[in-house]
């Protein structure tokens, strides 16, 4: 009978410690989970630490600790080489343009010679050469100035009907040398957003060039009562893998030879910093490009 009794004292105890410890391990794991959030989510470099001494639960803060400092090393190597990318882009424009515009210049004096026939076709070849460079460089140039930190946004009540109809008005001839004449569906009804106005109209420009380079012919735009806004063509020679990566920095398609595949990622930049978004999506042949305005 006492050794029954002692058993069951020696169960009670075992039982007693080891709901202890799985009380223990229970909030040292809370703990770990809730510092390595907010590691995560903070810019600092202090590392996780918890109230237990359990042998088990330090090695799992201490294996979590050595990962978090070499995603930090990674994450500030990503960071470096961002900011140098940044620079450099910068920097080449900026080299750029002064050669660009001394060429153009020439090429205005030489416009003012006398020329015969296979002359004036060279020079018409350069200039359109230049041009297309100039282009490229101006929105190399505007990625770096829109990425910047420094850069400052007025932000006030826009009419973004009246935008989106400047902006295809802008296009208008663009899209008739191309052939597209778009279908447009504008509401009637005034969609005000707080919004930086200049931004607003690049993010519409970047949009109607995308549609100019990739259409085959058709372009639907559609703003409904809430201020969403869709913008659509027939792509036929684009696939879904293609438009999953349009968004992507310097992505352009192998038909882009003009372009820097900066378009869609200064719209994408632009709208995002505007707490807004952006997606594409590919189906039955057409390309849809969807902007969410939030109110």
């Amino acid at each position: 009978m006492i050794w029954l009794v002692l058993l069951c004292i020696i169960l009670l105890i075992s039982v007693i410690v080891l709901g202890i410890k799985i009380f223990v391990m229970r909030k040292a794991a809370k703990e770990i989970c809730t510092e390595l959030s907010e590691k995560l989510m903070s810019d600092t470099n202090t590392l996780i630490s918890i109230s237990t001494e359990d042998k088990i639960m330090c090695y799992l803060a201490n294996n979590i600790n050595l990962q978090l400092k070499e995603l930090r090393k990674r994450r500030l190597h990503f960071q470096q080489g961002d900011i140098e990318l940044k620079n450099a882009i910068t920097n080449i424009s900026h080299d750029l343009r002064t050669p660009l515009t001394a060429i153009s210049s020439y090429l205005d004096l030489l416009d003012k010679t006398e020329q015969n026939k296979k002359s004036e076709r060279y020079i018409e070849i350069i200039r359109n050469r230049t041009e297309a460079l100039s282009q490229l460089t101006e929105e190399l140039f505007r990625y770096s100035v829109i990425t910047s930190p420094d850069c400052e946004r007025k932000v006030q009540p826009v009419a973004v009907n009246r935008i989106l109809e400047e902006s295809i008005l802008g296009f208008y001839a663009a899209l008739q040398e191309k052939n597209i004449t778009p279908n447009i569906k504008i509401t009637q009804k005034r969609i005000i957003r707080n919004l930086d106005q200049a931004s607003l109209t690049r993010i519409f420009s970047n949009l109607l060039n995308n549609a100019i380079k990739y259409s085959d012919g058709n372009l639907d735009i559609i703003m409904d009562n809430d201020g969403n806004i869709t913008f659509s063509n027939t792509a036929s020679e684009m696939t879904e893998v293609q438009v999953e990566r349009l968004f992507d920095r310097f992505y352009t398609l192998e038909n882009a030879r003009k372009s820097t595949g900066l378009g869609l990622s200064i719209a994408r930049i632009l709208i995002e910093q505007m707490n807004g978004t952006i997606t594409a999506e590919y189906k039955e042949g057409k390309l849809y490009i969807y902007l969410f305005l939030p109110c």
